[in-house]
């Protein structure tokens, strides 16, 4: 006589019965929740625990949170166009001709018309010959890295290079080593001993750094990569449309080779999704081979119309791309800080408990400035992160200057 299923296990069909009357629930002692209840222990006990706060935008500048109205100054959305009409209305007429999602890879369910359009509007833009669309910033770097470079190679990362770099670096299964932040000297030295050893050397570093706010000096990156016959990778996330007069690192280094040119949707353009913009064969083997194209399901198309839409937004109105710039340069110059070289500035406090403390006061203030703690930032460097947007007004950055200059003064 043949078992059943669940005899072959041992359970017979009483045991089963009281299996499903349990709902399979294991007891709070299991060793895996037992671990995560005592890393959660160790973080509270650094300030280092993170939780969600529920949290509604109800614009570019403004969010309501615990029933209150605060002044963002930790949006990302530098521009302001997420809530823009024309962005809103290209995605809503997205979903109405093009449905909801994707339904599954580019390469299975076909290629939507709207991603051609706008890869080619982002090759014409950043003035490539093509470029490739991905579902996130992240999936674009931890897909592309490994996409190019593997065992017996050589992949050199800034050390305050977004969390993304190091993954693809790390996955890629080739040697992988940092260099000094924004150190040519380092770099130039690690580049002339990777080619005795490396059979390919891959350099990635960011734009504009996201927690800084500074700039990598890609015309120094790029000539060192030439002249040590390596590849440069710069995500430009937080530069385009800000930087650069709203192309970014391509105006900013005229002089700067950059052969994969990756940045997102995600920041000043309001919506969501990643793209890396590169040479026709370089995209072409991209497309074919990077794992995060093939096999992920495809951007939604309402996503690809809103960065289309708000692409044509950054192209007509000059002022709006300037007037992030300028609203962090008036904190800075304000507070007698290093001028802002981006939309993004921090506020250095030390150590996690000061930032946070920081935090709450500003909140009780009015003023939303959340506080970014190891290991997103080296030990010692908890900070708050100001980030500007096209629709801060002068009178809510000078009560930002006088909320922060206690701070700065401790």
């Amino acid at each position: 006589m043949l078992m059943s299923h669940y005899d072959c296990f041992g359970l017979t069909s009483g045991r089963l019965s009281e299996r499903r009357s349990l709902g399979h629930r294991r007891p709070v002692t299991d060793t895996l929740t037992a671990f995560a209840s005592a890393k959660l222990n160790e973080l509270d006990a650094k300030n280092l625990r993170r939780t969600l706060k529920p949290t509604r935008r109800i614009d570019g500048v403004w969010v309501e949170r615990g029933g209150r109205r605060l002044i963002s100054f930790s949006c990302n959305d530098y521009l302001n166009l997420t809530h823009h009409p024309a962005v809103k209305a290209a995605a809503a007429a997205a979903i109405e001709t093009h449905g909801a999602g994707s339904g599954a890879s580019r390469l299975i369910t076909g290629e939507n018309p709207l991603f051609s359009e706008l890869e080619a509007r982002l090759a014409r833009l950043k003035g490539y010959e093509a470029a490739c669309v991905f579902g996130s910033g992240y999936l674009a770097n931890a897909g592309i890295i490994p996409t190019f470079t593997g065992p017996g190679d050589l992949v050199l990362v800034d050390e305050l290079a977004h969390a993304c770099i190091w993954a693809g670096a790390t996955l890629s299964g080739a040697q992988v080593a940092q260099f000094r932040h924004n150190d040519m000297d380092d770099l130039g030295q690690r580049l002339i001993a990777g080619r005795t050893s490396a059979r390919r050397i891959l350099v990635a570093t960011d734009g504009v750094f996201s927690m800084d706010g500074d700039l990598a000096p890609l015309g120094e990156i790029s000539r060192l990569c030439r002249a040590n016959d390596a590849w440069l990778l710069v995500d430009d996330a937080h530069g385009l449309g800000v930087v650069g007069g709203g192309v970014g690192s391509a105006k900013l280094f005229p002089d700067a080779r950059v052969d994969l040119a990756m940045g997102t949707f995600s920041k000043s353009l309001g919506g969501y999704g990643a793209y890396v913009c590169a040479s026709g064969p370089v995209i072409d083997f991209i497309k074919t081979r990077t794992r995060t194209v093939v096999y992920t399901t495809g951007l939604p198309p309402a996503n690809a119309a809103a960065a289309l839409a708000a692409l044509v937004v950054i192209e007509a109105e000059p002022d709006r791309v300037a007037r992030p710039l300028r609203n962090a340069r008036r904190l800075t110059d304000a507070l007698s800080l290093p001028q802002a070289q981006s939309a993004v500035v921090p506020i250095l406090l030390g150590e996690a408990q000061t930032a946070l403390a920081a935090a709450q006061d500003l909140e009780d203030k009015g003023l939303l400035a959340v506080p970014i703690r190891p290991p997103t930032v080296p030990a010692g460097t908890a900070r708050l992160r100001l980030a500007f947007s096209a629709g801060h007004t002068d009178e809510m950055i000078d009560r930002l200057v006088e909320a922060v200059r206690p701070w700065l003064r401790r």
